[in-house]
Order: C-alpha cells, then structure tokens, then sequence
C-alpha cells in the first residue's frame, strides 16, 4: 500500500484539532516533532519568536543532533552553532527604536512618525557546522557573508 505524504497544512490542521480537544501542550509538541520526524525535513528556517530567541542554542545543538542545515534571523543563532543566520541586525534595531522614542518623547504624534524598514542586514556563515554537517559552502556565497565563522 503506497503510503501517502502530508503537507504542512494537513500536519497544522491535524494539530489545530488535537489542540481544541484539549490535549496538553507537551503532547502536542510530541506529535508535532513525531510528524516532522516521518516526513524528514531536510532543513530548518527558525522564526525569531520570544520562545525561540530563549532557546537559540538548545535549537542549533537539536539542529545539529538531527544533521539539519538550519538558519534563523538574528546572528546570535550562527555564534552558537547554527549553520547560518540573515537578518537586520539587533543592534541597529534598538538604536532606531531609541531615536524613536526620543521623538516621541519631544512631542513627535507616533502616527507622523514614518515606517522604516531595515538598511543593512547581516549574514553570517558557522563554517564549523558546515563542515560537520557535511556541506560545502561555494565561494561566491562565501563572499556575500558579513561575517564568517571558522
């Protein structure tokens, strides 16, 4: 019997049912890492969420237990031991939210104040876990990096 193949929204519809039954949240996770498990990702993009940003390396050393080439948007995520991480960096972030709140703190309306979307965005590449997961980052990649970690 050929055995059928889910997609991610037969798997989140699937969850979505188990979680308004009320089954627990950690069985829920339990299922959800068992589907993933079945279907093989051969990869993992990490959305920066209040959760996963406390759990950066606890993700990367799952990510790297598992031989999953995995990157996520904050540079944090490359230095302890993601594959790779592009973003708008975390720093500049604040300073423009800092220049924000000094306007508003001037007597600026919020809503006069303009919508800006980041300039500069790092990209960072852990060679090291690279080179464990097997991979062979091409040169002209390579030179596109911010930075680069040996």
């Amino acid at each position: 019997m050929a055995q059928e193949r889910l997609d991610v929204a037969d798997i989140r519809a699937a969850l979505e049912q188990v979680r308004r039954a009320g089954v627990p949240k950690r069985v829920r996770r339990d299922l959800a890492r068992e589907a993933g498990a079945r279907e093989r990702a051969e990869a993992l993009v990490v959305a920066a969420q209040p959760i996963t940003i406390r759990n950066t390396g606890r993700i990367a050393d799952l990510a790297a237990e598992r031989q999953l080439p995995a990157i996520m948007d904050r540079r944090e995520f490359a230095d302890v031991g993601g594959l790779m991480a592009y973003g708008s960096g975390t720093a500049a972030q604040w300073q423009r939210a800092a220049y924000f709140v000094s306007k508003i703190l001037k007597g600026a309306t919020p809503a006069d104040l303009p919508i800006e979307q980041p300039m500069t965005f790092d990209f960072v590449i852990n060679l090291k876990t690279a080179q464990a997961l097997a991979l062979t980052i091409p040169p002209h990649v390579l030179l596109q990096a911010t930075e680069v970690i040996q």
